[in-house]
């Protein structure tokens, strides 16, 4: 396989699942669901600030469900299931935020790992036999959906020239893209077995990173020559709510422990992607460049769950993520055991002082928000072009016109499926509606 030019994996992304990777992935979905249930942690970042109301008290255990499962189902089904499917490796979309639901779905604490582990079952026997079965098809709708491999791997390279030319214009914005097509075209060229866009990307971050620091300094140095006082820290409004919660994640300080634990050993055993690209980057042994690519979405995120975890008591169930690609490297499972909780640790002990230091540098607490924005754009687009090629792999013309169909369909209808996951979505049921026109004798399948 020619891993620089991002061909697709061979055909058969396999899910069968070793016993000791059987057992992490459930054991992993009770701990979680656990967590879930005690309000401690949550994977959806959207569904973390209505926590604090439902710890308070404000809100009921039937109402975080509901708001819970409303901002996660469209990417359960229509992104996790999908991807894992196509990739042969898990997504935390796949396994994390159903055992968010089904931890704050329990109404007993001894119910809710039990929820958790059920699902983890679900996912490692229930998604292999569906694997098995789709392979069997007439109409071979996952060895299609490998074509989203390309667009995805290549697209995401340009997330930190967009989150640059949002924050700082159009000149550093084309400055950063010149440079990350050179640095592509260049590793290509010199180095054809490394992903192409991994020195790219390494450089537009630290592009993005230090535009906003010398910014950050530069507004600091003139505040003080204009002698601008700062606020005290205890009056501010927010910083007794911000103690209150770091001191909550503190208590529970083992838990967590034992939870960056779980997640770390799941990274080190390669059956798990922290994200889209990451996910192909596993299915084809690129370890390295995957944990090169998750240790950038972090700079995007630590921001995000730092002040959201102050804000309502509730942490991240993946932390600031860094456990992902520290996991990838790391030669086994028992250091991986130990350095996630150290990093857990770490990261649950630092979280006021990362907030404090996060006050402080407005413009890096920016550039997150633009890389998330970046992220998000980069891979909208990604998969959107990669369904469109899967589906015309597995139909053609006929193909690209349900599956497109639709997409539209869904865009017209006020996105009752969240654009990330909808035109995934769209290949599987596009997927099982040709095999039906097939078995119908109204289409005959492309041949490979």
């Amino acid at each position: 396989m020619n891993t620089a030019t991002g061909t697709v994996l061979a055909a058969g992304a396999d899910l069968d699942l070793s016993l000791a990777q059987q057992l992490t992935v459930i054991a992993l979905c009770a701990l979680t669901a656990f967590i879930s249930h005690m309000a401690l942690a949550v994977f959806n970042d959207g569904v973390r600030p209505f926590m604090l109301d439902f710890i308070q008290g404000r809100s009921t255990r039937s109402a975080t469900t509901a708001v819970s499962f409303g901002l996660s189902a469209g990417f359960i089904f229509g992104l996790g299931a999908p991807m894992a499917l196509s990739t042969g490796v898990l997504n935390p979309w796949l396994v994390f935020l159903p055992t968010d639901i089904l931890g704050i779905l329990s109404p007993k604490k001894w119910l809710a790992p039990i929820l958790g582990a059920a699902w983890g079952a679900v996912v490692v026997f229930g998604l292999n036999g569906a694997n098995n079965l789709a392979h069997d098809l007439p109409v071979d709708f996952l060895t299609a959906m490998q074509q989203m491999s390309t667009p995805i791997l290549f697209l995401f390279t340009l997330f930190p020239v967009l989150a640059i030319s949002k924050q700082f214009g159009r000149k550093w914005g084309g400055v950063a893209g010149v440079v990350e097509l050179a640095l592509v075209v260049m590793t290509m060229k010199l180095w054809p077995n490394v992903f192409a866009g991994a020195i790219a990307m390494a450089v537009g971050v630290l592009l993005l990173i230090g535009l906003a620091v010398a910014k950050d300094l530069r507004q600091r140095k003139a505040d003080r020559a204009n002698a601008v006082e700062e606020i005290p820290p205890g009056d501010d409004p927010m910083a007794s709510l911000f103690s209150a919660s770091a001191a909550r994640l503190r208590r529970h300080l083992p838990l967590f422990m034992l939870l960056g634990a779980g997640v770390c050993v799941l990274a080190q055993m390669h059956i798990f992607g922290g994200g889209e690209a990451t996910s192909f980057l596993i299915a084809k042994g690129q370890y390295g460049e995957a944990a090169q690519v998750d240790f950038y979405r972090v700079f995007g995120f630590i921001p995000l769950i730092a002040t959201t975890a102050l804000a309502s008591g509730a942490y991240g169930i993946a932390g600031f993520t860094l456990v992902y690609p520290i996991g990838y490297l790391l030669p086994n499972p028992f250091v991986a055991a130990v350095v996630g909780a150290l990093v857990f640790a770490v990261e649950v002990l630092a979280l006021s002082y990362i907030g404090k230091f996060l006050g402080k540098l407005p413009s890096v607490r920016d550039s997150s928000e633009h890389l998330r924005s970046a992220i998000s754009d980069t891979l909208q687009l990604a998969i959107l072009f990669g369904s469109l090629m899967a589906a015309n792999a597995m139909g053609a013309g006929l193909g690209i016109l349900v599956v497109g169909g639709l997409y539209l369909l869904n865009e017209a209808m006020g996105r009752p499926v969240v654009r990330m996951a909808a035109a995934p979505a769209a290949v599987i049921v596009g997927g099982i509606l040709l095999n039906v026109l097939y078995w119908l004798d109204l289409f005959t399948p492309i041949k490979s």
